[in-house]
């Protein structure tokens, strides 16, 4: 599980490292040991992968000399200090300095083997945080604004970026928090319309008495209040992307108002008679079929096919289970560096209660719970979501998609090592390799 970790082992008396050295070995640890602090202190850096245990009195430079060198350089290295009995008041207060843990002499080698385990399990997810944080900041791909690898996922990053450049007007169609504005940015920051501005709407946030003056403008003096002029946000999205949420809310009497400015392509200020040339794309998003509201009469047969010029279904969060664990992880870096708090660690038990979960509020429901994750709000073994989600799949289907899911995650989590991956899941390789091949993944999206 950490064959590319190291154990970076400092104690002076020969006998006592030795013997600490032969108990990580045995544990499948690699380690390189060095009877002085002189020795190790340029080998480690932000970038080091693996952690360092050493004595507090030391020949030359002491154990706390070092971790205050380390600290300098990389304030979440794990340094584990090894004291006797009479320093432990002086290790508690190094903890409060930076150090990740302490160990008092004599100590048995099961429990240095525990703590060392656990301080590169924090490594390994540092290093992991640190290297999306890279990704995430570095790269400008439609993978880290719409994340996932299911295929309902992947289809619709293509066909956004099928769409991007062309003028076509969008509907997208999906329940509350899948994500529906985030494709809209997508549609308009991978196109031509980037150049102008994104103008989002929330059709049914405003009162009726101001909607047409919000989105068609108007002129001095056109109603009681309007002093100066004001530009309508289709103006303001010339060249741009018109984002019309909740579209289904808009009441008829501006849908026809509406619908006449995107057939004209023109729109008029209230108070106005001159007609302004607009050219902007247009993003609509609905919870609701529009198609049945409109053959109920509820909402605009016309209006509707005139927004329905490419359909996006966007699936609930349940029924791409394959992306859960992904978000999740994204969500929590996301609300460690917004709290600046450390990286919580997820452990399989909290993803497979993730996995079993309905997830009614869907990608929103699931980033609050990041976010609770990460305050600590959420103790314990568990993340408090409560019986499983009830499904119409079988029950075959559904063993297939809760297996493909936690050995997506497990890869992902050991950077597409096998290896690793098999050991955490408790799996012979070969037989891994026959269930990755079965549920068809490609191990160099893994990192590998």
């Amino acid at each position: 599980m950490f064959d590319d970790m190291t154990v970076y082992l400092i104690e002076d008396d020969a006998a006592v490292r030795i013997g600490a050295e032969q108990a990580l070995q045995l544990a499948g640890l690699n380690v390189q040991s060095f009877p002085s602090a002189e020795r190790i202190g340029c080998r480690l850096s932000s970038q080091s992968a693996g952690v360092l245990v050493t004595d507090v009195k030391l020949p030359g430079m002491s154990g706390l000399e070092l971790l205050r060198q380390v600290m300098a350089k990389d304030p979440k290295f794990p340094v584990i200090l090894v004291t006797g009995h009479g320093d432990i008041s002086m290790a508690v207060e190094a903890m409060r300095d930076g150090a990740y843990d302490f160990i008092t002499k004599p100590f048995a080698s099961d429990h240095l083997v525990e703590v060392v385990r656990r301080a590169l399990e924090k490594r390994s997810l540092t290093l992991q945080v640190a290297t999306l944080q890279t990704q995430l900041s570095n790269r400008r791909s439609i993978e880290t604004k719409l994340i996932g690898g299911s295929p309902a996922t992947e289809e619709i990053r293509r066909l956004i970026l099928q769409l991007a450049d062309t003028s076509a007007s969008v509907l997208i169609q999906g329940e509350t928090g899948t994500g529906k504005e985030l494709v809209a940015r997508c549609l308009h920051e991978y196109g031509s319309t980037r150049a102008g501005n994104f103008v989002a709407l929330n059709c049914g946030g405003l009162p009726e008495s101001l909607f047409e003056s919000e989105i068609f403008g108007h002129e001095p003096g056109a109603f009681t209040g309007a002093t100066k002029r004001r530009i309508g946000k289709i103006e303001y999205a010339q060249k741009g992307t018109l984002f019309l949420d909740e579209i289904e809310s808009m009441p008829c009497a501006l849908q026809v108002k509406l619908l006449r400015v995107l057939q004209e392509q023109r729109v008029e200020r209230l108070g106005s008679n001159l007609a302004i040339a607009v050219d902007c794309r247009i993003v609509a998003a609905t919870k609701d079929d529009l198609g049945e509201l409109s053959g109920r009469g509820r909402f605009r047969e016309d209006l509707y096919y005139r927004l329905n010029v490419v359909p996006v279904e966007l699936p609930p969060l349940r029924h791409r289970r394959e992306d859960i664990p992904l978000l999740f992880e994204h969500f929590v870096l996301q609300a460690a560096l917004r709290y600046e708090r450390d990286v919580p660690i997820i452990s399989s038990a909290q993803v497979q209660e993730l996995l079993a979960h309905a997830w009614p509020g869907n990608v929103r429901e699931l980033q609050n719970l990041a976010c609770r994750f990460v305050l600590g709000l959420k103790a314990g073994q568990t993340l408090g979501l409560g019986p499983p989600a009830d499904t119409s799949a079988s029950l075959s289907d559904q063993v297939s998609q809760f297996e493909r899911c936690l050995i997506e995650h497990e890869l992902r989590k050991q950077n597409g090592c096998v290896a690793a991956a098999g050991q955490a899941l408790g799996l012979p390789k070969k037989t891994l390799y026959d269930k990755i091949q079965r549920h068809q993944l490609a191990l160099e999206d893994y990192g590998k």
